[in-house]
């Protein structure tokens, strides 16, 4: 008995795991670029309308179906029909494919800010290309290299995220200290002035300083708590399930949302959000590394050091944070470019797909269905950066035009996770091994307010480029998720009939 129980998992150990999946020290540069300190309440109301009542959800999912393969679709397929599991998941898959092509970008800033110690991707001209044609291309070639290693195997490179991690943790641990002596040295002024409570609930930020786009930004915080499904399996894990995984969350929830609500308070210390990121270089796949430099640089003068020797250590904190972030996202990356894919084509029936799809090489990896992620990606990478050239758009719209594709094409299978809750619930054949949620009424007053926010925080975010006539966000921001969703709706119905016709 004793050896058993030293086996389980605890409440403190399940805080660590929860915090180190969900909080993302980058998450916080993005919400004071977008809002300053109005980001704060957003977060908050993000915390305990979503992040809180969706875990519940998703633990009672995991522990019931801790068995199966498919994740999110063998989640939905206990739910409600296969084929409308087969669209949410694919969907839910255009949010990983999307998410590729952001990162991919991203990392080009990363490597540049370590070689440079700042941002020059805007410089890049490779072959003759523009700025934004040279980082597609590069984005291209790493992709593709990538996807080569995760064929072959190489699945012990995803190690590099445990460093990442470490180093995430680091970065916070130096926002912290650093933010903290900057406030004392400077006599309590916040760099970023602070004059009325108002401030914790409007934006600084012209562009969302309508109500509509202040709504919208909701999706930021929901997104910032996302991977909450990835915990719904390790109920069956934990020392008193009923118990310690309710605690856990709501441990959790308390210390991610200070801790979200804390940094981007902090960033206000050093952050000037007029002098330092309202320019035009400044965009979301930089904003953080501008953050640090700009940290570094107040740090220095703090300790009275020279302008030269505060702009070398803004430089360091610059491309130590950059260090940081790229070991996380190769790590992210070599992981993600092929669990999401694995595990819905292997929980999904093998008959709705073509053969060539199911099939795992010597490495266990699908390879022909990751060459032809790979080749969407790349197609999306220069189709996106080709568009933003035509334009005439800079890499600011790039990034937020790939966030905001990335954001609600994350989100909206969450919408169908948590609107399926109630059919899930109605099963009376499964062993339910942990249950949050006993009265039903309860149950359904809280899905209908969680339903609630994500169909408001995705509506205004889809609605707002329609209102300012910015077409091409507009359309890009739809494209993802209703493009996936058709392509799966055909392919469902297609394989389907032939299934059907075969039977015959």
């Amino acid at each position: 008995m004793g050896e058993n129980n030293t086996k389980k998992i605890t409440t403190g150990a399940l805080v660590l795991m929860i915090f180190t999946t969900i909080f993302g020290f980058a998450n916080t540069p993005v919400a004071f670029m977008q809002m300053g300190y109005g980001a704060i309440l957003w977060y908050i109301l993000g915390a305990f309308l979503y992040f809180l009542p969706s875990s519940m959800m998703y633990a009672e999912y995991g522990s019931a179906l801790k068995e199966s393969k498919g994740g999110i679709y063998s989640w939905l397929d206990a739910s409600i029909s296969e084929k409308w599991s087969f669209i949410a998941t694919f969907i839910w898959l255009s949010a990983w494919v999307i998410w590729q092509v952001m990162i991919s970008q991203k990392i080009c800033v990363t490597v540049s800010t370590i070689i440079f110690g700042h941002d020059t991707t805007d410089t890049w001209h490779i072959l003759g290309l523009n700025s934004t044609l040279s980082v597609a291309l590069v984005s291209v070639i790493g992709v593709i290299v990538i996807t080569w290693l995760v064929n072959h195997g190489i699945d012990t490179i995803a190690k590099i995220s445990s460093v990442g991690g470490l180093a995430v943790m680091l970065l916070n641990a130096v926002l912290i200290l650093s933010s903290v002596f900057i406030l004392f040295k400077n006599h309590f002024q916040l760099a970023q002035p602070l004059q009325h409570v108002s401030q914790f609930a409007t934006s600084v930020n012209p562009e969302f300083q309508s109500p509509i786009a202040m709504v919208s930004f909701m999706i930021y915080a929901i997104f910032a708590y996302g991977g909450l499904e990835s915990m719904g399996g390790v109920t069956d894990s934990l020392d008193k399930p009923e118990k310690t995984f309710p605690r856990a969350i709501m441990i959790s929830t308390v210390i991610i949302g200070i801790g979200y609500a804390l940094n981007i308070f902090l960033w206000g210390i050093s952050i000037n959000w007029n002098h330092v990121v309202n320019h035009p270089n400044v965009n979301l796949a930089n904003i953080t590394y501008v953050l640090m430099q700009n940290l570094g640089l107040e740090l220095g003068h703090a300790f009275g050091m020279s302008t030269h020797a505060a702009l070398t250590m803004g430089t360091v904190f610059s491309r130590l944070s950059a260090l940081g972030m790229l070991c996380a996202y190769l790590g992210s990356f070599f992981v993600l470019i092929y669990s999401p894919l694995k595990s819905f084509i292997m929980g999904s029936p093998k008959e709705l797909w073509p053969e060539k799809v199911t099939k795992l090489n010597k490495n266990g990896m699908p390879s022909f269905a990751l060459w032809i992620q790979t080749t969407i990606v790349c197609v999306l990478i220069a189709g996106i950066a080709i568009a933003s050239t035509l334009i005439h758009q800079d890499s600011k719209f790039l990034f937020n035009l790939l966030t905001s594709m990335s954001n609600v094409s994350s989100t909206l299978p969450y919408l169908f996770l948590v609107g399926a809750f109630p059919f899930f619930k109605k099963r009376d054949d499964l062993d339910r091994p942990f249950e949050a949620f006993h009265s039903r009424k309860v149950m359904l007053a809280i899905v209908f307010i969680t339903c609630a926010v994500l169909v408001i925080a995705n509506g205004f975010t889809i609605i707002q480029p329609f209102i300012q006539k910015d077409w091409v966000s507009a359309i890009a921001t739809v494209a993802g998720p209703l493009g996936f969703g058709l392509f799966a709706y055909i392919l469902y119905t297609v394989r389907s009939r032939r299934v059907n016709r075969n039977a015959e």
